[in-house]
């Protein structure tokens, strides 16, 4: 397993249990970005709110990895014999 893995592993054990309040930590930046910005990028910032929360959402799941990290299983093959190429 690699660091990434181990950090992938983290995350989602730090995600897990504590869901809403990390989704209130995203709203209230979003709300704190809005107010600073004045609303001028609140259509970006709601955006950037939902996938966050979907984010937040898919890796809480234990158990369920997202489908871009699901390996579908493989197939051995087998080996070719070499082709005898005497005249």
């Amino acid at each position: 397993m690699g660091l990434i893995d181990d950090l992938k592993g983290k995350a989602k054990g730090l995600i897990h249990g504590n869901e809403q309040a990390i989704k209130d930590g995203i709203t209230k930046a979003g709300d704190f970005v809005d107010t600073k910005t004045g609303g001028k990028y609140a259509g970006h910032v709601d955006k950037i709110q939902d996938g966050a929360s979907k984010l937040v959402d898919k890796n809480g799941t234990p158990g369920a990895a997202p489908a871009a990290e699901q390996v579908p299983p493989v197939t051995p093959v087998p080996p070719v014999p070499p082709v005898d190429k005497a005249p």
